[in-house]
């Protein structure tokens, strides 16, 4: 492996105030070397020691790899014609997903290895470097087992969702459901590698009961917690997740001030997902009052064919900023850093001596280029896990 130097950087994020100035420690006229995949050294251009391959910034903007935390890849079949129905002006309520479910099941399983890969490479070609992917399309014990195989493929950070919603199948016996995903279900993906397990709580799919059930036996069996939480009502998955010490509550819409302040008060991320409101035409989540309040925020696309049909971190950064009240400083943040943080990492999301080699150079001199520019592509070079991609 060959170390890897990084310099004539115009700026550079380090996403640490301990290393630079301002919240996003951002340091001017920079260099960093990455060796055996990790940052070795930071410091000056002028400085810049020796290494085994060299890249000129000529200027530009380094920032740490986006770190996209919520993400449902495994799918088949496609939901443009709901997405046009809801910009006529049909509310959006989540029952699509069924639709998907009923193609996922049908595709084999090169077809949904290539739409994983599809969609993994289009989001690296954007600075995303680590990419949490959930099942929840499959539905039934070996479909839910064969979707976390497929996803483990492209990442360690895979997701039990077989708490989705209740299958067609299952429709009028909601409990049998309920045992079936505590039971047989999770025994296989835990075979199959999952790292979390995940609900969605929510009006038409699983109340706080059925949910708190699931959560605990994952969490029993040493799975990591997260919730869909509070993204169509204002119900009770925030609790539940402050409650469960889950790692992220995600969503976020529609949050009472009790909300806030456990999330405030707990080590729960608020994971929001913007482009979810963009493409269902829903209220935006309160990012100003969870900052304000001193939650800790992060921002990922959750990229699935019906509610976010995006797998781009810049977009999202840009719809946080011009739609909820982020900084661009505090939208870069929500999308490393607070994403490393729902995550439960803290070797990515930043770039400090130590941290694994992952980050992106911009076709611009500044971070404040991802909002100001939206829609362009501006990610010039991706490096991954210390290797150029």
């Amino acid at each position: 492996m060959r170390s890897l130097l990084i310099t004539n950087i115009g700026e550079l994020v380090t996403a640490d105030p301990a290393w630079g100035a301002g919240p996003l420690g951002i340091r001017r006229n920079a260099a960093l070397v990455i060796d055996a995949r990790r940052v070795e050294w930071i410091g000056r251009a002028a400085d810049a020691p020796a290494a085994d391959a060299r890249v000129d910034a000529d200027g530009a903007a380094v920032l740490p790899g986006f770190v996209d935390s919520h993400a449902h890849l495994v799918f088949a079949g496609d939901r443009a014609a709901e997405f046009a129905a809801r910009m006529a002006g049909q509310p959006y309520t989540g029952g699509g997903i069924r639709t998907t479910v009923g193609a996922t099941r049908a595709a084999s399983d090169e077809q949904l290895r290539t739409n994983v890969a599809r969609l993994r490479n289009e989001a690296l070609r954007q600075g995303t470097t680590t990419m949490e992917i959930k099942s929840g399309y499959g539905l039934n014990v070996t479909d839910e087992a064969r979707s976390l195989r497929i996803a483990h493929e492209f990442t360690t950070e895979t997701t039990f969702l077989g708490a989705h919603v209740v299958p067609a199948e299952y429709t009028d016996r909601p409990d049998d459901y309920v045992g079936l995903v505590c039971g047989p279900m999770l025994t296989a993906a835990r075979s199959a590698g999952a790292r979390w397990i995940d609900v969605f709580c929510e009006r038409g799919a699983f109340d706080a009961d059925h949910s708190r059930a699931i959560l605990t036996v994952g969490a029993d069996a040493g799975m990591g917690v997260r919730i869909h939480a509070n993204q169509l009502t204002e119900g009770p998955g925030v609790q539940l997740a402050v409650e469960l010490n889950a790692a992220s509550a995600d969503h976020c819409t529609h949050l009472s001030r009790a909300d806030i302040d456990a999330l405030a008060g707990s080590t729960t991320v608020a994971t929001l997902l913007p482009g979810a409101e963009f493409s269902t035409r829903s209220p935006y989540p309160p990012a100003r009052a969870l900052l304000d309040a001193g939650a800790t925020v992060a921002l990922a696309t959750d990229c699935n064919p019906g509610s976010s049909f995006t797998t781009s971190m810049p977009f999202c950064i840009a719809l946080a900023v011009r739609e909820m009240a982020m900084t661009p400083a505090e939208a870069v943040l929500a999308a490393t850093k607070g994403g490393a943080a729902a995550l439960r990492r803290s070797d990515i999301g930043h770039l400090t001596v130590g941290a694994r080699g992952d980050l992106l150079l911009l076709d611009a001199p500044s971070h404040l280029h991802l909002a100001y520019r939206p829609g362009v592509p501006l990610t010039t070079t991706v490096v991954l896990n210390g290797e150029l991609v």
